[in-house]
């Protein structure tokens, strides 16, 4: 048995929990107002909301506050009620370790510390994966950014970028990169993804579309990037056709493509789920770890702000019954893992248990690669087709598809692993209408 480490000071606390973005404040906001327990929020940046604070546009606090505000508000509403309930937020604090009996290690301006509570939640969020990431070639110019760069740069520090963007990416986020380029007065010229149609939805982008001017390029990809000290323009190729074009641009912004910030679970030897790469967990949002839960983006990478807060609601109701009443999970109970077939590309949660309660809005949280506008969902077991629903709504390469719990009421635990898929998903090799065109060349 090592030695205690006394180099370290000893913080108390009834639930820690990493991360201070929309769920694990709303978590924090959970446990102190309706459950009288003091959550210590633990945020590696100097000021605490996440993402949002530094999206300056609308669209936020939709489902979880019923309003339509902006990203900063919003951080600044979160942040407000987490403190009011009685967080205690320490912003600056790196946590570089979670030990088997949970506590953390801390780095802050304080000084190392150990942090020691009865349970644990991670809600340490997703990022997107940056140019080496993708394994994209060429030169390495300034000039190339994600879109959490961007806004930092823009929105933060009110910083300049270029005048010419290629935005690389369909899906929400990378329209929020369009605004946020056009707020710092930098013209979009292309966008571009390697789906037939953009990720996002049509009411974005139609509109999106007319009023940017933007043309979009559909089924191409970035193959190199061009420039010595500055970013002189990029290469798109097609996917069907091979053909290439030069993007003359001074900016490149790489959206979407996304992974949750796993390195703790992984290191503390948490289950992680293969698919989601985040960690693996059932319907309560437990982990393999005893005491340990995890909560929002960090599980579905990526879902919108609201629905991660409202993820943080739910956990600190589970975190809740765990210290108030020591649940835990029955050891009588079957434990049957939910996977993925194509083109479903990930499910969240992961683990199904008899007795467990629903996860998060009764809804279960799919990523798919393939666009079907109108899904028939197969739920099977033991290669049986257990149950099966109609869904009026698409899904959509790039955002979360959203399947109604019910449709799990027919599984069997005795059964076994259960797979969702769809029953009409296109044939490999085919693709809907595309609502993008190959036109870079409008660009140069």
């Amino acid at each position: 048995m090592s030695a205690p480490d006394t180099s370290r000071t000893v913080v108390t606390a009834d639930v820690a929990i990493v991360g201070a973005g929309p769920a694990g404040l709303a978590a924090a906001t959970q446990l102190g107002k309706v459950h009288g327990r003091q959550a210590l929020v633990l945020d590696r940046e100097s000021r605490a909301g996440g993402i949002p604070r530094h999206c300056d546009h609308p669209g936020y606090g939709i489902r979880d506050m019923h309003t339509f505000i902006g990203g900063p508000a919003y951080a600044e509403r979160l942040v407000r009620e987490a403190t009011s309930a009685g967080a205690d937020i320490m912003p600056n604090a790196m946590v570089t370790a979670v030990h088997p009996d949970g506590a953390l290690d801390v780095t802050s301006p304080a000084g190392l510390l150990r942090i020691e509570s009865r349970a644990l939640v991670l809600a340490t969020g997703a990022r997107e994966r940056a140019r080496p990431a993708r394994m994209i070639p060429g030169d390495r110019p300034s000039g190339v950014y994600t879109t959490g760069q961007l806004q930092n740069i823009v929105h933060l520090h009110h910083g300049r970028v270029g005048t010419r963007a290629v935005v690389v990416g369909g899906e929400l986020v990378s329209w929020s990169a369009v605004m946020t380029l056009k707020h710092a007065g930098c013209r979009t010229v292309l966008m571009t993804t390697q789906y037939p149609s953009p990720e996002s939805y049509a009411a974005f982008t139609i509109p999106g579309k007319a009023l940017f001017r933007l043309p979009i390029a559909a089924r191409t990809r970035v193959v190199r990037i061009i420039g010595r000290g500055n970013l002189e323009a990029v290469e798109i190729e097609n996917l069907d056709t091979g053909a290439r074009e030069i993007v003359e641009c001074d900016t490149v912004v790489f959206t979407g493509d996304w992974i949750p910030d796993h390195e703790l679970a992984r290191s503390a030897g948490i289950a992680i789920d293969p698919g989601t790469k985040g960690p693996l967990v059932d319907t309560a949002l437990r982990t393999s770890r005893p005491g340990v839960f995890a909560a929002g983006n960090v599980l579905h990478p990526v879902d919108t702000a609201d629905i991660a807060a409202l993820d943080g609601t739910f956990v600190a109701d589970r975190v809740a019954a765990f210290l108030d009443a020591g649940e835990a999970i029955d050891p009588g109970a079957v434990a049957v893992r939910i996977l993925a077939a194509p083109p479903f590309r990930w499910v969240s949660p992961g683990v199904l248990r008899a007795g467990d309660p629903a996860p998060p809005r009764q809804r279960l949280l799919l990523w798919t690669d393939q666009l079907v506008r109108f899904p028939k969902v197969t739920v099977s077991q033991r290669g049986r087709v257990v149950a099966t629903t109609l869904l009026p709504w698409a899904a959509s390469p790039g955002r979360v598809f959203r399947v109604p719990w019910s449709i799990m009421d027919a599984v069997d635990p005795a059964l076994g692993p259960v797979t969702v898929g769809l029953a009409n998903a296109p044939r490999r090799g085919t693709t809907p209408n595309a609502v993008g065109e190959f036109i870079p060349s409008r660009c140069n």
